[in-house]
């Protein structure tokens, strides 16, 4: 049960232009083509064939469309300006937004957390000479930078900033 793509003829015209055009992204191109063929009733496993491309690619553009086309419809029928039309297909084109959790951790906890990494342990009343990543952790929640951190955090934290596991408190 393929979607049926209907394309207003000025819809088209922005399509083709924008998948011909130099400052056109591969992938908005890509897409562009992915409609154009569609409005052709061409079948989507052809499409994802010759555009070497898989088929839920074309499957997934071809239906988030067809959820704009009526949209796209009314806007041209009532005299959108080209600029504004152009905006729509860009739009209805564009990735969505990512989903997943918001980070946890502030630029200026994690700031924080290596500035005491920089730190000498015996200056907080560790009788060592390093941090490991399971002392860095208590110490941040002790001083009230963090509510709670995991020491795998810590270390991750340490680890992306270039201070590895081997010099923690030598900076």
């Amino acid at each position: 049960s393929r979607s049926v793509v209907k394309l207003p003829p000025r819809v088209r015209g922005i399509l083709e232009r924008l998948e011909r055009a130099a400052h056109t992204s591969q992938q908005l191109a890509l897409r562009c083509r992915i409609v154009l063929r569609s409005a052709l009733g061409q079948p989507n496993l052809l499409q994802a064939s010759e555009l070497n491309i898989d088929r839920q690619r074309v499957r997934r553009w071809r239906n988030r469309w067809v959820q704009v086309q009526d949209e796209l419809a009314t806007a041209e029928g009532a005299g959108a300006t080209a600029s504004d039309l152009e905006a729509l297909v860009v739009r209805a084109l564009a990735d969505r937004e990512r989903s997943g959790a918001p980070p946890r951790f502030t630029a200026e906890q994690v700031t924080a957390i290596l500035a005491v990494a920089c730190e000498p342990p015996e200056d907080s009343g560790l009788p060592v000479s390093h941090w490991t990543p399971g002392e860095l952790a208590r110490e941040v929640i002790h001083r009230g930078i963090v509510e709670s951190i995991s020491p795998r955090q810590v270390d991750r934290f340490l680890a992306k900033w270039g201070s590895g596991p081997t010099n923690h408190g030598t900076g």
